[in-house]
Formats: C-alpha cells, structure tokens, sequence
C-alpha cells in the first residue's frame, strides 16, 4: 500500500476542519467539528471563533493521529486567509496555521498556504465529476461570501479573477437571518432546505434583484419577515427564502452565459448543498460538489497541496 499523504488543515467562521488526501489523490478522511453559537444568534465574534478552533483541535488531531497510523505526511496546506486577494484577512484562520505550522514543523515537512476559496473550488471541482481542460466558471455560496469567479486552472492549483457576486447580503446570511427570526438554531441552512423541501403552500410572488453578474439579496430578508409575520409556517418561508436565492444564482448563470457562452460553471459553497436549490438549476454544463465537499472543509486544501508539492518535484 502507498504511504505517503497530504494533510490539509481550515479554520473557517464556521467550521473546524483536517483532512487527508492520498498519494494518488483521494480523499481518506474529511475530519469536521461545527462551531458552537448561542440561541439567538447569528455568527460568532471572530474572538469567540478563534476559542472554539483552539477548542475544536485537539479532538480532530486526536482523530488525525488514528488516521496517520497508517500513512505518512509528506506536506501539509492550510488556509490562512478568505480570499487569494491583497489584504484578505480574518483571525480565525490564524487558529489553522498554528496548528498546521506546528504539525509540519514537529515532521520537518513543507507546508504550503492557500486561501479558504480557493479550497472550496478545488473541492467541488474534486467531487463534481467534471472533466474540465479549460477554463470554466465557479460560484462561491455561502455565508461568508456571494461571488462568480473565473477559474483558469495550473498544474500546481488554479488561478481566480472576480467577475461577480452580491452588493450587499450573502445568500447564506439571507438564509440564517430568515431561520434566526423564526427561533432555528444558526447555522440554519440545512433544517431550512428539508422545511423548503416539505412546502406544499403556494409561495408570493418573487421579484429578485439582478443586473449583469451583480446582484441584491438583502430584500429576502425583508420578504421573509413580512411573510413569517403572515403565516407563522416555517415551511412557507423556507421555500420562499430558497427560492429567492435559486432564482437569483439562475438568472446570473445566464447572464455569465451570455459573457461566456458554453463555459462550464461549478458550484461551491454551503449554500449550494441545498437539494432545493440544486433541483432549481440542473442543467448541462453546470456541476456541483457532494455536499460534504459543498459546505467548508479541509478537502480542498489537502488536495491543493497534493497538486503543489507534486509541481515542484
């Protein structure tokens, strides 16, 4: 049996994160553990984010240490900031590169930083099933971010430019803020898509905010409210909420068409986990990552170092 592995480490607003990939590139364990929120909620203090990493660690690199009893580290990626951008920055991914720094200088192995983004994009074009030589597109849903990115792919990874995405809200904070309001626990994404997936109830008419690859979420929120005021259905507003957001990554999709014509389109991001969401936009050429590799997680960075340590062999 091959030995060798790539351990991948991410601190996400939400998620803590470790994962390995072997020598030939599959991924051997996605290790995941949710950062706590208190009831009523809607995020976590980057100060409170960082305590629960610090928190959250130790337990998955117990559960790592099982894992490597069989494997051997060879390199070691870690996010250590949002976006591939000058000057993106949050503290809680200095919690992942303690940990991944400590972990690669305890072996003597190379360690290689990326930004969270880019891991999500590795990880659903990973899961997606795409065979893609080109250049495509990628859409970023989540909670902490709302963009289209054009992905032109290397040998040792991909490149990104920033050719859309919301003016205001994201599409994951339009969700949790409707689940908050009617008493869900945060992150409400996931109980949201099965109460959008139960609606049998006629939804409002929906009128959504798009122009070109640029969008406006925040009226959902709004929309939701006035709805939950109306029918105190959970199931009603789910849908309704869900709906928004998949008709507007719809009408950017053809939109980014009209730019692009043909171009292949991933989405990744915990957003677009959603069933409810996924039904709204199937079509040909566009792919998405199993949700496990939809929602945050270090898959993407131990395959992104995989790629990066083999370039430079």
């Amino acid at each position: 049996m091959e030995r060798r592995c790539f351990v991948g480490f991410d601190t996400s607003n939400y998620t803590t994160s470790v994962a390995v990939v072997n020598y030939e590139g599959e991924i051997i364990a996605n290790l995941k553990a949710p950062l706590p929120v208190a009831p009523g909620a809607r995020g976590l203090r980057q100060s409170d984010a960082v305590f629960a990493h610090v928190k959250n660690l130790p337990e998955l690199c117990d559960e790592l240490k099982e894992i490597l009893s069989e494997y051997e580290p060879v390199a070691v990626g870690v996010s250590s900031r949002p976006r591939s951008v000058e000057g993106s920055y949050m503290p809680c991914f200095l919690s992942g590169e303690v940990a991944a720094h400590s972990f690669a200088a305890a072996r003597a192995l190379p360690i290689y930083e990326f930004s969270h983004q880019d891991g999500h994009v590795e990880a659903a074009y990973h899961s997606s099933g795409a065979d893609l030589e080109g250049d495509f597109a990628a859409f970023h849903v989540s909670g902490g971010t709302t963009e289209i990115l054009y992905v032109k792919r290397q040998d040792d990874g991909f490149s990104v430019e920033l050719i859309g995405g919301t003016e205001d809200l994201n599409a994951g904070q339009s969700i949790d803020r409707a689940g908050v309001m009617m008493g869900m626990k945060f992150p409400c994404g996931a109980a949201m898509d099965r109460l959008a997936d139960e609606n049998r109830a006629k939804l409002p008419p929906i009128k959504i905010s798009v122009k070109g690859l640029s969008c406006n979420l925040s009226g959902a929120e709004n929309l939701a409210s006035k709805l939950w005021q109306e029918t105190q259905d959970t199931r009603i507003v789910s849908a309704f909420v869900f709906e928004y957001v998949a008709k507007t990554i719809k009408k950017l999709t053809d939109n980014l068409r009209e730019l692009y014509p043909k171009i292949p389109v991933i989405y990744a991001g915990g957003v677009m986990s959603s069933n409810y969401i996924r039904l709204r936009l199937e079509e040909q050429g566009v792919y998405f990552a199993r949700p496990e590799l939809s929602a945050d997680n270090a898959a993407g960075i131990a395959l992104l170092c995989r790629k990066k340590h083999l370039n430079e062999r």
